[in-house]
């Protein structure tokens, strides 16, 4: 079992990081990571879907070493597996298929090694930059230094960089090493003035170690076993040529020395060995891997039983100031795009304006009964298909959170405090009280502040509420076209039974529970009471009736009053009718958050 429980840290964070530490001071400048033994194998499948085989593809074997404060270079080809082993250090890889020792000090890694350490990761899009690639590289490195990492992680830190801002970032890390951080980053074919700023140097090829230990021992090394720079060349390109076998004087002095040397048949027990295999044996021959295993063993057993002192490490900043920031930092995204927030407003005001302007001057017949029954009907499900535009608030930032998360940045429930914030007040609620307005006066619905209150009340609540299953399905997808089109299904099936396209008095009694899970419905009808209690309409010219069945003939039925319509469609109209529709909007508001918290929580964080 990987013992530095890469995949419980996220599990088991809060419990060590819940306080926050006062005195950043008594933290250590840097740390000594070993490793020992690591393997680690993936899953493959082949061949057509149903039918597949599955294999396990080794990325990593048996990879050993030391990185202490300074700057500890990860190099290698592309498929040699640097991101992989950077990640597996960074305690980023999930714990299946990944076997071996991780220390920090020589002693376990802590739970909560996220909260010390930070992870520089590529941001950005092609469509928007915004900044040039060097300062968005190191707006990166900064944004990790916020909580003072010990250990810094980083992903090919120049890629994509030209020579002049690479070797500045990497000057950059070289000042952070010199007081005492821990730089530890993977790197493809860096330049001689790069090159020479590694303190230790670990080259990997197909997810072997042919070489760990001090850079400037790297050559001094391969020309004991028969591999000679030559004069000018750049030692990190000479690496390259070694393990990729494109130097024609290095292949030949490589076969000489392979031929006379070793017998890599007797020792892999297979005629066809590949060069990468016989690098890797070569150097656990060699007396670098000796003195490495030596020192490896010393650290281990130097702590061995005692209590890490990193485990007492808590977050950076308390609860109060992570809820505080991301509260601010959501509101300035909203203020720099707010295109949606505006356009939910307009629609509002547009969707009033319409309805207002169909129903105006609404009058007590039945001509009015329909027509305020429409308008209450259409304003739910305006609504409810307005927080669509909710799918997206946990989708977008999906990478940018679990990264931040995972680094120790915040605590989960501050992000999603944070967001409910920023998006329930601006989006839902504005929208909702501007529709509520426009309609409740152009209609000349009725004419008490109490009704008007609560009817702003439960259209903000049927807008909360629809926000809320939408982000409870949403959170979690990667695509929001998928979340969109289930949210999109479970808001028609309300909509069907919220009260007025089926008579629910009528439905089959096995089918008759769904209604309780239309959030439409408990928005209908608590605005249907709250309009249609005291309401008189015997007193116009026209009475209001339903004519008896011919086939059964009966008495005709009167309605004057707006309890008879409301007993007509089954709804009871007590002031308990009423407030039970709002207290089941706000059980189920409740539920669908804790789900979206639910699943943000145990949302897959490792690769």
């Amino acid at each position: 079992m990987f013992k530095s429980k890469a995949a419980n840290a996220v599990a088991t964070a809060d419990k060590y990081g819940a306080v926050p530490q006062s005195d950043k001071s008594e933290l250590p400048a840097g740390c000594t990571v070993t490793f020992y033994s690591i393997y680690y194998r993936v899953k493959t499948r082949s061949g057509p879907p149903y039918f597949n085989k599955v294999k396990m593809k080794e990325i990593l074997t048996d990879i050993n070493g030391i990185m202490s404060p300074g700057m500890n270079a990860i190099l290698g080809p592309t498929g040699s597996g640097k991101s992989s082993l950077l990640d597996i250090l960074a305690a980023r890889k999930a714990e299946a298929g990944l076997t071996g020792e991780l220390l920090l000090d020589g002693a376990p890694q802590p739970p909560n090694f996220k909260c010390i350490s930070g992870y520089v990761i590529q941001v950005g899009t092609q469509l928007i930059r915004g900044v040039s690639g060097g300062e968005r590289k190191r707006t990166n490195i900064g944004m990790e230094l916020i909580i003072n990492p010990t250990v810094l992680f980083l992903d090919e830190p120049t890629t994509g960089l030209d020579a002049s801002t690479a070797h500045a970032v990497l000057l950059l890390l070289k000042r952070m090493s010199k007081q005492g951080k821990t730089i530890i980053f993977s790197i493809h074919q860096p330049r001689y003035s790069i090159f020479k700023l590694f303190d230790s140097l670990t080259l990997l090829a197909n997810g072997r170690m042919i070489f760990q230990g001090p850079a400037f021992k790297a050559l001094d090394y391969f020309a004991t076993i028969g591999y000679n720079c030559e004069p000018y060349n750049n030692p990190a390109d000479f690496f390259l040529d070694i393990i990729n076998g494109d130097s024609t004087a290095v292949e030949a002095r490589q076969n000489e020395y392979f031929d006379t040397d070793m017998d890599f048949e007797a020792l892999f027990g297979k005629t066809e060995t590949t060069l990468a295999e016989k690098l890797a044996i070569m150097f656990s021959k060699s007396t670098y891997s000796s003195e490495m295993m030596a020192k490896l063993k010393q650290l281990s057993e130097a702590k061995k039983g005692s209590e890490s002192f990193h485990r007492q490490i808590m977050y950076s900043t308390s609860f109060s100031h992570q809820l505080k920031w991301l509260t601010k930092r959501s509101f300035k995204n909203l203020l720099r795009s707010p295109q949606t927030s505006v356009a939910q407003i307009l629609v509002s005001l547009s969707m009033g304006l319409v309805v207002g302007a169909l129903s105006f001057g609404v009058k007590n017949d039945l001509n009015g009964i329909q027509n305020r029954v429409g308008a209450l009907f259409f304003m739910t499900t305006n609504l409810c298909f307005s927080s669509l535009s909710a799918i997206e608030l946990f989708v977008i930032e999906k990478k940018i959170f679990i990264h931040e998360y995972i680094s120790g940045y915040y605590r989960i429930f501050a992000y999603f405090l944070s967001k409910l914030l920023v998006d329930l007040i601006p989006m839902r609620a504005l929208p909702a009280t501007v529709l509520a307005t426009v309609t409740y006066f152009m209609i000349g619905l009725k004419q008490t502040v109490s009704a008007f209150l609560t009817l702003v009340l439960t259209l903000i609540q049927v807008s909360t509420t629809a926000t809320s299953m939408a982000l409870a399905i949403s959170t979690g997808y990667n695509v929001v076209a998928v979340a969109n089109l289930l949210v999109t299904l479970c808001f028609i099936f309300m909509v069907i039974l919220s009260g007025l396209l089926v008579n629910l008095v009528s439905i089959v009694s096995w089918l008759s529970w769904l209604q309780y899970l239309s959030i439409p419905r408990y928005g209908l009808r608590a605005l249907q009471i709250n309009e249609f209690t005291g309401l008189k309409f015997c007193n116009n010219s026209h009475q209001l009736h339903t004519i008896g069945s011919k086939c059964h003939p009966g008495p005709e039925f009167i309605i004057c009053t707006g309890e008879q319509y409301l007993h007509s469609q089954g709804i009871d109209a007590t002031a308990w009718g009423l407030w039970q529709n709002h207290v089941a909007l706000i059980l189920m508001m409740v539920i669908f958050l804790m789900i979206s918290y639910a699943k943000l929580c145990f949302m897959k964080k490792f690769s």
